[in-house]
């Protein structure tokens, strides 16, 4: 399959997805992230967990370059980004969902997912009306079926439940070409219903497209997850496989109480 080929070159350039080396970030007095070393390989499935406050947003800010790094270094595949704008980390296959729905409500569900595949597109600056054959509209009908909104195509996106819209905002994450994607609590506020839909979509992503997920949803984050880091007080207190974090007696006191099963 084409995916595994690609993660099989990612695999074997030895290169990490993602390298986190001492990152810090302050906001005056505030120590938010304190000497963050953390590295997901090509391809890789990791959660990230911990209570309110625990610093999980605003390592992804540091991560996307929405708010920079007070000390420290990332890397992408290999190359420094720490002092890359937003848009230079996009074009280098980093994408990122917030817990705040980012949508065009008055546009229909393929409208939005077709501008965002065109936004990453050559031709994104062009005023010609697409063709028939655009490659961004194929492009965005294959993103429409992966992320199951096949039976809304044409629904204004502000008509759309809330579960439909984290289900969009994936489509506009994997629009491109993502090598990283980074999920914000993309199960807030789902049904049940919803969660187990989301689960399969997260799970049927490409080999080659890893991601990290922020999630309180604990049986969402550790279905969908390969490797866990759990954080405190904006430090990394504990890693492994979702597994071991569910059964580590410290991480049960914290995060989970002694009933969850």
């Amino acid at each position: 399959m084409p995916s595994t080929s690609a993660l099989s070159r990612l695999q074997s350039a030895g290169l990490y997805a993602l390298e986190l080396e001492a990152v810090s970030r302050h906001f005056g007095a505030l120590v938010a992230l304190a000497d963050i070393n953390l590295t997901v390989k090509a391809g890789e499935r990791r959660a990230v967990l911990g209570s309110n406050g625990a610093g999980k947003t605003t390592l992804f800010n540091a991560i996307t370059g929405d708010f920079p790094p007070t000390t420290g270094r990332v890397r992408l595949f290999g190359e420094d980004v720490t002092d890359l704008p937003v848009h230079e980390r996009i074009r280098r296959g980093l994408r990122r969902t917030y817990q705040i729905s980012l949508l065009f409500g008055g546009l229909s569900v393929i409208d939005n997912i077709y501008l965002a595949c065109r936004g990453v597109s050559r031709g994104r600056f062009s005023l010609r009306r697409p063709r028939k054959d655009d490659s961004g509209m194929e492009a965005a009908e294959t993103l429409l079926s992966a992320v199951h909104l096949d039976n809304v195509r044409d629904t204004p996106v502000g008509d759309l439940s809330h579960g439909q819209q984290r289900q969009l905002e994936i489509a506009l994450a994997l629009a491109g070409a993502p090598r990283l994607i980074l999920f914000d609590e993309p199960a807030a506020g789902l049904s049940p219903t919803e969660r187990t839909e989301l689960v399969e979509i997260l799970q049927a992503l490409p080999d080659h497209i890893g991601f990290i997920i922020i999630e309180h949803d604990m049986d969402v984050a550790l279905r969908v997850s390969e490797s866990v880091t759990m954080m405190h007080n904006g430090r990394i207190f504990k890693e492994g496989t979702p597994e071991e974090i569910e059964n580590d007696p410290e991480v049960q006191e914290l995060y989970l109480g002694h009933g969850h099963g």
